[in-house]
């Protein structure tokens, strides 16, 4: 085999292997959280679609973690488990939900489209992964076309709900980094499991005082779709192909499938509830699409 036969394997490798192939379900299932969160919003309030859904998953999670008899976690397992649940099972929903108070699910989608880079830094920090180059050069791109993407639609100004979503970025970002360490030591599906399990104190409390300030209203068929899908599928079930994903494809390289994120949530914002779609956005849409395949296609030095 010529040496471009064998870059070409690679490349194919890369771009169609079992971490890409999950990782991507799990950026599917989580595209249409914001709009899910933004449709269950008025009926609910933000604290119980940003909390209450962990409640629903945490059930779930303890059925599955007693049936399967699944073994508990050491204790260095659950410190990063404690950090799984601060970023991915409090702190992205409770931020993520209060903007959408006011902000948009298209917009929201632009910023927490910065989630890519911030998750490639910390587990170049937590994992030590080292990407090449070219993979930072095509991250940047993805980058640069994002934030100018959220800048046109945001009108180029910071508000309160941006800063509740550079919030969530953050804490989301510390959720997939340690999320997808914890996952090449136990099944996915169990990492997120036992991170519901642990913040349920938590959770539970705020939640039940969630429902006692501002009971639901009037919730319509759509809002309680949102807030099932927030609750099965954004909270639990996309969390199963996600760590998957990122166990076996690389936390720094799969976390660069959601620069692809925004443009579904887009759609999915566009199509469930009539927002509207500019051409800056179209363009920004395919600047980023482009860059994701750039990203997927870049190749990790290899380590002497």
């Amino acid at each position: 085999m010529s040496v471009h036969d064998s870059a070409t394997v690679e490349k194919r490798r890369v771009l169609l292997g079992p971490g890409v192939g999950w990782g991507a379900l799990g950026v599917v299932a989580f595209s249409l959280t914001l709009p899910a969160s933004r449709a269950a919003l008025p009926a609910f309030g933000p604290i119980t679609v940003g909390l209450g859904r962990a409640v629903v998953a945490a059930a779930l999670a303890g059925i599955c973690l007693l049936v399967v008899r699944a073994p508990r976690p050491t204790r260095s397992q659950t410190r990063g488990l404690a950090m799984v649940a601060l970023g991915a099972v409090v702190g992205f929903p409770i931020c993520s939900a209060i903007a959408l108070v006011d902000a948009t699910s298209a917009h929201g989608a632009v910023l927490i489209g910065l989630m890519p880079a911030t998750t490639a830094a910390i587990a170049v920090l937590r994992g030590g992964e080292r990407p090449s180059a070219s993979f930072w050069i095509a991250s940047a791109a993805g980058l640069v076309a994002v934030i100018v993407f959220a800048v046109v639609q945001g009108g180029g100004q910071i508000g309160a709900s941006d800063l509740w979503l550079l919030a969530a970025v953050l804490l989301g970002s510390l959720a997939y980094a340690e999320g997808g360490v914890l996952a090449r030591e136990m099944p996915g599906w169990q990492v997120i499991s036992w991170a519901l399990v642990l913040a349920v104190p938590v959770v539970v409390v705020v939640a039940v005082v969630g429902v006692v300030v501002q009971p639901p209203h009037d919730p319509t068929a759509m809002a309680w779709l949102g807030m099932a899908y927030v609750s099965l599928i954004s909270m639990f079930a996309g969390f199963f192909a996600w760590y998957r994903g990122l166990a076996t494809g690389g936390v720094a390289r799969i976390a660069q499938l959601q620069l692809a994120q925004p443009v579904l949530t887009v759609g999915w914002s566009v199509l469930l509830l009539g927002e509207q779609v500019t051409a800056a956005t179209i363009v920004a849409g395919l600047v980023v699409v482009g860059t994701v395949a750039a990203t997927l296609a870049s190749r990790r030095r290899e380590r002497k």
